[in-house]
């Protein structure tokens, strides 16, 4: 062990003749340690907010959508997706979809959502949709009831086919299907959000109906679409605004609910190994697709909450900060306390050899030696805590304002590794101004007065 350092052990260790320059080095060892701990949970707050919406949000959506520009459905999407995604080691996963607005009404309420025709077999590719299925059967969307044809006169009348109907012949019990006649197959089945179930009223198996406000075209002049499918499951994504407005129905069930052509959907949707370079995937797919196309992505649909998010960490940071810096100035006070309670000694040390430059890392240390245990105890304690939290989920927020129900915190090294490299610099700064006047004091002149 080198010799400032041993100097600077025992000098910590021994009784003081002062015993306020005691009481201050714990008071610089607690205030540094409240500092970190502070900085560790406000980060692991950040952090943990951060990465749970974002997993939630890419666990229910695609990190990058593709789709006309015009608006129009997309004819022949197997051959689009083989072109785009053939070839480009970036891309894990796409499938078709069909996105638009529509009205969700029980016998309870009406609700406005977003219907997501998807097919079953190949969304698992971009999300996790169906592993969030609290209720009921996550794999009642993989087969579709049967196509209607029309049974009564008036429906042929009004050009009623079956794909899209002003009425849902389903729903009224007429005959005619085209498995044959009797009983007409069950609706088909749509999942809903938790919060939409609670909004609307209903349960698994209870049905409901989809209005499309866009309406269709008849002789009789503009009728809004109707259609009464069964609630086959209900769903938990973990933000609110999904499991409040979301529906998802085989993509085969929102072809006839739009009047979308056989085959056609309205986008596809791709999964990537890195979502940070989702910008990078979006434009090289652009690229390949065409100038009718174009794309969105995770970050620009999500870019304003992200933002938000990373400068409230920056802030946290700078702020909590200050704490250490001012836990750091009781460090200041102990040493040159310390330097005045210790002349007679320096002027010993320096008689028998020791330079200004060894005066003045004894000190050095022992700043260091008050930073570091702060540094230590604040930073286990942060973790700790933030683990207690996280793991009990002991505070609650409220999921329509926040999206999440309770507060996460994510403690990653990284950060508690930048909170402690920061204290430990803050606490070294703090040395050199009371090490630097014990390397200056004169032995002669201390020893005249002893």
């Amino acid at each position: 062990m080198k010799l400032e350092l041993l100097i600077a052990l025992r000098y910590l260790r021994e009784k003081r003749k002062q015993a306020m320059v005691s009481a201050i080095s714990l008071l610089s060892v607690a205030g540094i340690a409240a500092g970190v701990m502070a900085l560790v949970i406000a980060l692991a707050l950040s952090t943990g907010f951060k990465e749970d919406v974002q997993g939630k949000i890419l666990g229910a959506t695609p990190a990058v959508n593709l789709m006309r520009a015009d608006g129009a459905p997309i004819d022949e999407p197997d051959a689009l997706l083989a072109r785009l995604a053939g070839g480009d080691a970036r891309v894990t996963g796409s499938a078709p979809a069909i996105l638009k607005q529509v009205i969700l009404s029980s016998a309870h309420a009406n609700q406005g959502a977003a219907l997501k025709g998807v097919h079953p077999g190949k969304e698992a590719e971009v999300s996790d949709f169906f592993s969030r299925v609290t209720a009921g059967d996550p794999h009642a969307l993989d087969a579709p009831a049967a196509r209607r044809r029309p049974a009564h006169p008036s429906d042929a009348a009004t050009g009623a086919t079956g794909e899209v109907a002003p009425r849902d012949t389903a729903a009224e019990g007429v005959g005619g299907w085209e498995d044959g006649e009797g009983e007409p197959p069950p609706p088909d089945g749509v999942l809903i959000g938790k919060e939409m179930a609670r909004t609307l009223g209903v349960a698994v198996g209870d049905t409901v109906k989809i209005l499309n406000p866009m309406g269709r075209l008849t002789p009789l002049g503009m009728t809004i679409s109707e259609k009464t499918v069964r609630v086959a499951g209900v769903f938990e994504s973990g933000l609110w605004d999904i499991d409040a407005n979301w529906a998802y129905v085989n993509i085969e069930t929102a072809r006839r609910v739009f009047a979308i052509p056989e085959g056609s959907v309205m986008l596809l949707q791709f999964d990537i190994d890195d979502l940070d370079g989702a910008p990078e995937v979006a434009a090289a797919l652009r690229g390949k697709a065409g100038p009718d196309y174009h794309t969105t992505t995770w970050i620009e649909l999500n870019g304003p909450l992200f933002s938000a998010l990373k400068l409230e960490k920056i802030a946290l940071f700078i702020t909590i900060g200050l704490i250490v810096f001012v836990a750091s100035l009781n460090i200041v006070t102990t040493l040159i306390m310390m330097v005045l309670e210790k002349q007679g000694d320096i002027a010993i040390f320096a008689a028998m050899g020791a330079t200004a430059k060894t005066m003045r890392r004894v000190f050095m240390w022992q700043g260091l030696i008050l930073g570091v245990v702060g540094t230590a105890v604040g930073g286990a304690l942060g973790v700790a805590v933030s683990w207690v939290f996280d793991h009990y989920r002991l505070i609650r927020i409220e999921a329509e304002i926040y999206s999440i129900p309770y507060v996460p915190f994510h403690v990653r090294a990284g950060d508690v590794l930048m909170v402690s490299a920061t204290a430990i610099l803050i606490s070294y700064l703090a040395t050199l101004y009371p090490s630097r006047g014990a390397a200056r004091l004169n032995p002669v002149e201390v020893l005249r007065y002893e």
